[in-house]
């Protein structure tokens, strides 16, 4: 398997290449937007999220294949408390548009019942293993690094890749279709909190820009 690719100093390591690079800026932008949910309105968000979406899963699709060099599994940064944070913000931003019905999902061919899909649970859940990976490769060893793209590829394969198309067509109905998403967001705030109070901010910070004062 190929994991040194030519540049012009010579070999470089395949972390390194052009698409990985081009991986690792549409995933930290994905981050950089998820973190500041607050500055979007609903419609605006899923819009957002409309454009977001295919290009995240092009650029997975072309990530190059690599062997894990460790033999441990890469560290895992965003603990339980940060996802549910997160988790719970995105769900008050979609508010009634959260919930679908899955079209493909292996618990279908189990069940007689139609399966619920939750628009937030997938954008959390990309959200945390594209973190993951971020903050592992932003280490700079090589080894990590080269294992942080392969976990973060397996995860794409076998989980996260089609959290994104299920979530793609929930978007795109919500989107063509008659929904009101102008509709003013319901239910009661969360009381504001200083950014540098919020744990996925003090964690995060070094990967998107602050918004302007």
């Amino acid at each position: 398997m190929q994991l040194y690719v030519m540049s012009e100093e010579g070999f470089e390591h395949i972390v390194y290449s052009r698409d990985v690079l081009e991986f690792v800026t549409v995933a930290n932008e994905y981050c950089g937007f998820i973190e500041n949910i607050d500055q979007f309105k609903r419609k605006d968000f899923i819009v957002r999220l409309q454009k977001i979406f295919p290009l995240l899963y092009l650029k997975a699709s072309l990530l190059p294949k690599v062997e894990s060099m460790l033999e441990d599994e890469p560290e895992r940064f965003m603990d339980e408390e940060d996802y549910n944070y997160l988790h719970q913000k995105i769900l008050a931003k979609l508010g009634p548009f959260d919930n679908y019905q899955e079209v493909f999902d292996p618990l279908i061919q189990l069940s007689e019942e139609p399966v619920p899909g939750s628009l937030s649970e997938n954008i959390a859940d990309i959200y945390q293993d594209l973190k993951d990976f971020l903050l592992a490769y932003r280490i700079g060893t090589v080894e990590v690094m080269n294992d942080a793209l392969w976990f973060c590829i397996e995860n794409f394969e076998n989980y996260w890749g089609q959290r994104l198309v299920n979530g793609l067509r929930h978007i795109h109905m919500l989107i063509v279709g008659s929904q009101d998403l102008d509709e003013e967001e319901k239910g009661k705030k969360e009381e504001n909190r200083d950014n540098q109070d919020w744990i996925l901010k003090n964690h995060y910070k070094d990967f998107y820009d602050e918004p302007e004062e």
